[in-house]
């Protein structure tokens, strides 16, 4: 019997998604709640791998059970295990060829920036901070050019393991609420720090420190080196996974901070 779970947690208490010897990640908590819960081990595999401080409102992940449980006890049974900074908010009985990695067509992120003079103790885990003056409609200017299907080698990180750095990316948008700004990206797959790498880019022409032409230099040189620093892993959420061939699986979890 296979299982796919909705998945909620808190980043900043993580090394990141996957098993790392000695550290806590979110796959070992998850699966040690899993096992407390099933009484057997079962292995889990997840629909993006967040990095180290990355939260998530809709990780999916699945698993093969021998065991057979209702689906309100995959939920409450499993969160009487798990930790304050995790939870699973759904459960479904999924298809045997299901695969909360392969099965999905598109996986969507925000980013959350606090645009701000003054940091603020109680967002800081939960967003990244930029105290200059910010101009978010510079900043969706440059984003346009990052819609369609095109080689992301200046956002991609030198560790990144993906066999192509092509993506189709069907929408970054970037709006302002008040003291934040929202940045939402959804694309067939990512790569490695491609969201925050974008980000950071976007950033320096939203403060002006670099123009709509730099930009777009850097985006076509496919030249990481030339593009802006990594920005903060506190302000990005992974929100999103599409499955349309799995038409009973929820397919967005809004953050918090509720972009429209």
């Amino acid at each position: 019997m296979r299982v796919a779970l909705g998945i909620e947690y808190d980043g900043s208490a993580f090394c990141g998604w996957q098993h790392q010897p000695q550290m806590p990640t979110v796959q070992e908590t998850l699966e040690s709640a899993l096992k407390s819960f099933s009484t057997v081990p079962l292995r889990t595999v997840c629909a993006g791998r967040t990095d180290t401080g990355v939260h998530a409102t809709h990780q999916v992940v699945d698993f093969d059970s021998p065991v057979q449980r209702p689906l309100t006890a995959w939920v409450r049974g499993v969160n009487a295990y798990l930790p304050s900074t995790v939870a699973v908010r759904w459960a479904r009985f999924v298809p045997d060829d299901f695969s909360s990695r392969f099965s999905a067509v598109e996986r969507t992120y925000e980013y959350w920036i606090l645009n701000d003079p003054v940091r603020s103790p109680l967002l800081a885990s939960r967003t990244g901070w930029l105290f200059r003056p910010c101009d978010e409609a510079k900043m969706q200017e440059a984003a346009n050019l990052l819609i369609g299907e095109h080689d992301f080698s200046s956002f991609r990180a030198s560790e990144c393991q993906a066999k192509t750095p092509v993506r189709l990316v069907h929408e970054v948008t970037v709006k302002r609420f008040g003291r934040m700004i929202g940045i939402r990206l959804r694309a067939n797959a990512f790569l490695h720090h491609m969201v925050r790498n974008i980000v950071g880019s976007l950033v320096y022409v939203g403060t002006g420190r670099e123009s709509l032409s730099w930009f777009k230099e850097v985006f076509e040189a496919k030249d990481r080196t030339l593009a802006a620093p990594t920005f903060a892993a506190s302000g990005l959420y992974l929100v999103g996974v599409k499955y349309p061939d799995f038409p009973d699986l929820p397919t967005h979890s809004p953050t918090i901070f509720n972009f429209p």
